[in-house]
């Protein structure tokens, strides 16, 4: 008689919680790639429980391994022979799914490679038509948050330079205000789903 396998259903918890432990900065890759940014931040309200779904998920695969690692009793009060597992049970495809969702727990460190580069030459004809904005920008949580604001302003004509921090919820743009203002900057960030809060010019 075929009996269920407990660590099957633990490792669907496990691979369950780490893709939503990471979905806050794997929609923006996501939304970024399909062209539809303006919903990167659907899932920030997910970032406050990324520690529980952490946890969740490690002890998850933790009792999964358990279940599929622990000596089996034979099946003898009924004299049959225990089943073979089927693949899906089996410790090859609990590995598979371990390193799956370890993948989609490190996302948050990675992300930001998925983003394309942006980067251009701007020539410079004139220094004093060179200002600097810096811009307080709400609902950052990651690395990957940064590469998506840094490809949004980069798209613009007349960006010198761009440096984005997730901790600072801040950005600072270099550009050349005969090619692009800081309304159509703010406008950009604004676009990919972060809100600027506030932003100040500053010229070199």
């Amino acid at each position: 008689m075929k009996s269920a396998n407990p660590s099957s259903h633990w490792a669907k918890a496990g691979v369950f919680a780490a893709a939503a432990a990471s979905l806050c900065c794997l929609a923006p890759v996501l939304t970024l790639l399909a062209g539809i940014g303006g919903l990167a931040s659907a899932f920030l309200w997910l970032e406050p429980a990324r520690p529980f779904l952490v946890g969740v998920s490690v002890v998850a695969l933790g009792l999964a391994w358990y279940q599929q690692l622990k000596p089996k009793q034979a099946a003898t009060d009924c004299g049959c022979e225990r089943a073979k597992p089927s693949f899906w049970q089996s410790k090859s495809f609990l590995g598979i799914v371990t390193v799956f969702a370890g993948l989609m727990l490190a996302f948050p460190y990675y992300a930001q490679v998925f983003y394309p580069s942006v980067e251009k030459r701007t020539e410079i004809t004139n220094a004093t038509s060179v200002h600097t904005l810096t811009l307080d920008i709400e609902g950052m949580t990651c690395t990957g948050c940064e590469g998506h604001v840094k490809t949004a302003v980069g798209k613009l004509p007349g960006i010198i330079e761009t440096s984005v921090s997730f901790k600072q919820g801040r950005a600072i743009v270099r550009f050349d205000k005969t090619q692009t203002n800081a309304a159509d900057i703010n406008a950009a960030v604004d676009e990919t789903g972060y809100r600027v809060t506030q932003s100040q010019i500053d010229q070199n």
